[in-house]
């Protein structure tokens, strides 16, 4: 193991810390175990607020997006493993600015659970709480059981939607009713070319033959739908978009969001290859991508590959996905 480190078991601290060393005016520390990143400066009273929590390891998501127009507050786990229940409470807590509070989370059931017990606890202190569920990658069950689909990048699109809903003033319900449309439109799927090394375990979290990559691989290293030699980039490219379109169809005259992600270790230039050939086969279709974002917004570590987002917008969807945001790891296109 290759790691510019101190401690294993010191990883997530010690990153924390850097976070906020480096972006001192965005990011602040909470929680009784120092778990639970909060905006610097909150949000003015009476707006809702927006939580968030997840496994360490995928930065910038989830705790690099606490900020003016994306989150509230956001409690971090272990690496790849959820965050504890008090910090969820915690995290949902420091959220609250009297208005409620929208949680938005990936579909993992350790998470769900953690934050469906903090929930309760909340609403029992008459805060009121939602859930969206962010259910998004297409390789990971069939369109009959997308209820079951992991939550990946497409967890960026639904927090900078709930953001800024709730930063406009928005109630609670339509905020969360926003938050839901940006999740039932939009679609992910990756691609794993190497694994990453889990600090405490110091080893590859799968194998990956020099010529070998796995089409639908999660974030995690779950199974994903195919492994076989490394196509050209714009065969990869073309396999992703067809998945994603024979999912959720893009008819002519539509607008979309396109998230071009790096999962860790894929360089910017080969993501822009990527795209590139997306964008080709998108203007073909007549779509117009309304917004384009190409870089690293939600990684595996070091995992080489990339994940390939598009979200469906329509009027309401597309002045949220371009309301302004202070967030360090976000930038308007």
């Amino acid at each position: 193991m290759k790691k510019v480190i101190n401690d294993p078991e010191q990883y997530v601290a010690e990153a924390l810390e850097g976070l906020i060393c480096a972006h001192p005016g965005v990011y602040a520390q909470s929680g009784k175990t120092g778990r639970v990143i909060v905006r610097r400066t909150p949000k003015p009273a009476g707006r809702v607020g927006v939580a968030s929590g997840g496994g360490f390891g995928h930065m910038p998501l989830f705790a690099g997006y606490v900020s003016e127009g994306f989150l509230d507050a956001c409690a971090v786990g272990d690496v790849f493993a959820g965050p504890s229940m008090d910090s969820v409470g915690e995290a949902l807590r420091a959220a609250d600015r009297g208005a409620g509070v929208l949680a938005v989370i990936g579909n993992y059931g350790g998470d769900k659970m953690a934050f469906a017990m903090a929930a309760d606890l909340l609403e029992a202190a008459a805060i009121p709480v939602e859930t969206v569920i962010v259910a998004d990658d297409v390789a990971s069950a069939p369109p009959p059981e997308a209820g079951k689909r992991r939550g990946v990048a497409g967890v960026v699109l639904a927090f900078k939607v709930a953001g800024a809903a709730a930063e406009a003033g928005w109630p609670l319900a339509r905020v969360a009713a926003a938050a839901r449309k940006a999740v039932e439109r939009c679609r992910s799927i990756g691609v794993a070319v190497s694994s990453c090394i889990i600090p405490t375990r110091g080893q590859p979290t799968f194998e990956l033959d020099h010529e070998t990559i796995e089409m639908g691989m999660g974030i995690h290293g779950e199974q994903g739908v195919w492994r076989g030699a490394l196509p050209k980039a714009d065969a990869l490219a073309d396999e992703m978009l067809d998945r994603l379109t024979a999912d959720q169809a893009l008819p002519a005259g539509t607008r979309v969001a396109v998230l071009c992600n790096s999962l860790g270790a894929t360089p910017i230039e080969e993501l822009y290859i990527l795209f590139r050939r997306v964008a080709h086969r998108l203007r073909g279709m007549d779509v117009t991508i309304q917004q384009a974002h190409v870089g690293h917004y939600a990684t595996s570590m070091e995992m080489a590959g990339a994940s390939l987002s598009i979200l469906a917008l329509d009027d309401e969807l597309c002045g949220l996905m371009e309301a302004p945001s202070a967030c360090p790891f976000w930038r308007a296109p």
